[in-house]
């Protein structure tokens, strides 16, 4: 069977085929030259890119697959789009995209969950599924608008353990490199001056928050913010103050460091407490080489990344996630499109 994906929660627009589990295509445009000079994402102009787009995207993928346009009844077997959470605009574009093609092939129309689509990115390997996760596991899905632990026990069988209550930790990658003067997004522009640091920097705090499993990245994005006064001025922002290029570096190292210690530890501590021994990460952010490193060298756990290609918003995500519900025969049409959505289960 061939499965059909549109991806368009935030600022990618993504259409990609999956054949069983070979991944035919998976096309991909990234609206960041349109958000970076406002250092973050318009979600209205994010809309009209994605309206703009999806179309060249869609023929992208259809064509690399070798189906023929326009969609003929039978050409694939099912449809997938991402129905939450995300920009509302954004969203509805991917569902009238994804509602006309299964209406063109007369497939079955298959909502699924974003961030299950990140957990699930983890089972690519060179552009097939063929790294099934084991479960039970504990996930950690770590992107520019989610931050969430889930106790994984099967395929659609999540429970969500924690969850960001307020900045992201992608959100606060972001913000940071704004402070600091730096290109969007702020996340591999802060790992890359991260990587410069010599010497000895400023510390900042840990946001363990103990007692729970959630998160908050907002106070260490002030702390910084703080540093900068401190050295700058109160007014550093507006006046458009900005550190010397080795100072930048430090103030990225501790800010990293901070972020990924916090996830790592946070992470782990869950996995134990549930007597689990295996960690799966996915999202944006866990295309940081900082984080990947610290949970390599975890002791007692068997952690699994996606590839960095499926790190990012992508459409082969949402495919596979059809996938595995056609797989277990649990699927119905899903018109719905849902900015928070909260319910991760099938």
């Amino acid at each position: 069977m061939k499965i059909l994906a549109f991806e368009t929660t935030c600022d990618e627009t993504s259409a990609a085929v999956l054949e069983g589990r070979a991944l035919r295509s998976n096309a991909v445009y990234s609206q960041v030259p349109l958000h970076r000079k406002y250092s973050g994402v318009v979600p209205e102009l994010a809309s009209r890119a994605h309206l703009e787009k999806i179309p060249v995207v869609l023929g992208g993928a259809l064509g690399r697959a070798g189906i023929r346009t326009p969609l003929k009844r039978g050409a694939v077997g099912a449809v997938a789009f991402s129905r939450g959470p995300g920009l509302p605009g954004a969203l509805m574009v991917g569902r009238v995209a994804a509602e006309a093609a299964a209406e063109l092939a007369g497939a079955p129309l298959i909502g699924v969950n974003h961030l299950e689509g990140h957990l699930l990115a983890c089972e690519f390997e060179k552009g097939s599924a063929s790294r099934p996760l084991q479960f039970p596991l504990a996930a950690l899905l770590v992107s520019g608008g989610h931050t969430e632990l889930w106790h994984a026990r099967g395929y659609g069988d999540y429970k969500v353990l924690g969850r960001t209550r307020d900045d992201a930790a992608g959100e606060a990658f972001d913000k940071v490199a704004k402070l600091l003067g730096l290109d969007y997004p702020g996340g591999p522009a802060v790992e890359r001056e991260a990587a410069k640091a010599k010497g000895k920097g400023p510390e900042f705090p840990r946001p363990f928050m103990p007692g729970t499993r959630d998160f908050s990245f907002s106070g260490l994005k002030t702390a910084v913010s703080y540093y900068l006064a401190g050295r700058l001025g109160q007014d550093f922002y507006k006046r458009g103050g900005r550190l010397p290029p080795g100072e930048i570096a430090l103030v990225c190292r501790a800010f990293q460091d901070s972020v990924v210690e916090t996830l790592v530890k946070k992470t782990a501590e869950t996995a134990r407490s549930l007597g689990l021994e295996r960690i799966a990460v996915g999202g944006g952010v866990s295309a940081n080489g900082a984080l990947r490193k610290a949970f390599a060298r975890l002791e007692g756990f068997e952690v699994r990344f996606s590839e960095k290609a499926y790190c990012s918003d992508n459409a082969a995500m949402v495919a596979l996630c059809a996938l595995r519900r056609l797989e277990a025969g649990k699927y119905r049409n899903s018109l719905r499109v849902d900015p928070g959505l909260s319910d991760p289960c099938w």
